[in-house]
Formats: structure tokens, C-alpha cells, sequence
């Protein structure tokens, strides 16, 4: 498999995280079971495209790609696992995976010296995993406790899928459209901590690196 520069291996991976996002945008427009077969397929993809792009050694190349073929195992076993909770399964792997990436981009943009276009990219793509992050966190929930979410309904996690990553980009950027609000204390306690670190993140994060990479330029023209 050939390795993606690490000048734009996080561009990549941003693209696979809009894919991922996209392809649960259009889940209520494909009848019966094929909208969500499509959203697991494209999952394997998006987690594929994540995998290969993030530079690292080759031993975490190896072990990302094989957490992507765990992943897939499950996904194609999905039938027979669905009375084991599958779904649980499945969430919960997401959740990890998306977990693991966003530890290794953030060590990647946070703790290196000079700043770059692809690191801000990279900020970019911590954003978007975060809100991955919790909106896998509410779907948890929706399901473990009915009700836990006034306009989240009670149903498999992928049909509330779009549903619950719309709610969670919407409370990391504090828009509140109020369409969807939690009353598990729990939930209550997720939501606001989502908006504190969003806030926190554009504000004190993303502002430093585009700072630092000007001071850089400046440097350089000087």
C-alpha cells in the first residue's frame, strides 16, 4: 500500500470524515435496509481512508488497518449479530476508533514545532472528530434509555445516526436550534460539555495554530 506525503495526509482524512458525514445525511432517502448497508460501507471506507493517511510508523499502520478489517468483520457478520447487540458492538468500536484518531492527529498537530497548512487541517479534522465522538455518545444513550432526548426517537442507532451528528455539530458550535433537546441528567451533562470544549477549541486552539503560522511566515519573509 503506498503511504500518503505527510504534507497532505491530513486532507485525506478530512475527506473521508465529510464522506463519513455526507453519506449519513442521505440515509433517509434509500428505502428498507439499503440505507444502512450503504452508511457501513461507507464507514469502512471513511475508516480506511483515516488509517492510510495518518503518517506514522509502519507497526500503526498494521494496527489501524486491522482495526478497519475488525471493523468490517462485524459490519458483514451484522445479520447474525443483531439479536447478540450488534449495535452496541458496532457504536462501540466507532467510538474507539474515532477516539484513537483523534489522540494521534492531536499528538501530531499539538506537539510539533514549526506549524503548517496540513496541521491546520489537521485542527480542522480534531473538530470533526470531536463531534463524531459525541454524537456516538448520544446515540449510546438514545438507546440504552428511551426518552433520554425530546426529538431523538426511540429507534435503531442508525436510523437516529444523521440525526444525532446533526444535534452534536449544532451544540459544539453553540447554535442551539432547540429542535432536539436532552433530559437525562447525563445527557444534559454531555451536551453542555460538548459546547464548553467547542468553544474552547476555536477560540484558545485553532486561533494559536493560525497564529503561530503566521508568526512563522513572518519569519521566514523577514
Amino acid at each position: 500500500m503506498p503511504q500518503i506525503s505527510g504534507n497532505i495526509n491530513f486532507a485525506h482524512l478530512a475527506g473521508g470524515l465529510v464522506l463519513l458525514l455526507f453519506a449519513g445525511a442521505l440515509l433517509e432517502y434509500f428505502p428498507n435496509d439499503t440505507g444502512p448497508r450503504i452508511m457501513q460501507a461507507t464507514t469502512v471506507a471513511a475508516l480506511l481512508i483515516g488509517a492510510w493517511s495518518l503518517k506514522g510508523n509502519r507497526s500503526r499502520l498494521i494496527i489501524n488497518i486491522v482495526f478497519v478489517l475488525m471493523m468490517f468483520l462485524v459490519i458483514t457478520g451484522s445479520v447474525l449479530l443483531d439479536m447478540a447487540g450488534f449495535s452496541y458492538v458496532h457504536l462501540f468500536m466507532l467510538l474507539c476508533f474515532f477516539i484513537w484518531v483523534t489522540w494521534i492527529v492531536a499528538r501530531q498537530v499539538l506537539f510539533t514545532g514549526s506549524i503548517t497548512s496540513n496541521d491546520i487541517v489537521g485542527a480542522i479534522c480534531i473538530y470533526l472528530l470531536l463531534g463524531l465522538i459525541w454524537a456516538m455518545l448520544y446515540l449510546f444513550i438514545a438507546e440504552a434509555v428511551p426518552g433520554a432526548f425530546n426529538g431523538l426517537p426511540q429507534a435503531p442507532w442508525l436510523d437516529n445516526f444523521a440525526t444525532a451528528i446533526y444535534f452534536s455539530f449544532v451544540t459544539i458550535t453553540t447554535l442551539g436550534y432547540g429542535d432536539i433537546s436532552p433530559v437525562l441528567p447525563l445527557a444534559r451533562f454531555l451536551v453542555y460539555m460538548e459546547a464548553i470544549v467547542g468553544v474552547f477549541y476555536m477560540a484558545i486552539l485553532v486561533a494559536s495554530l493560525i497564529g503561530v503560522r503566521m508568526s512563522d511566515r513572518d519569519a521566514a519573509r523577514r
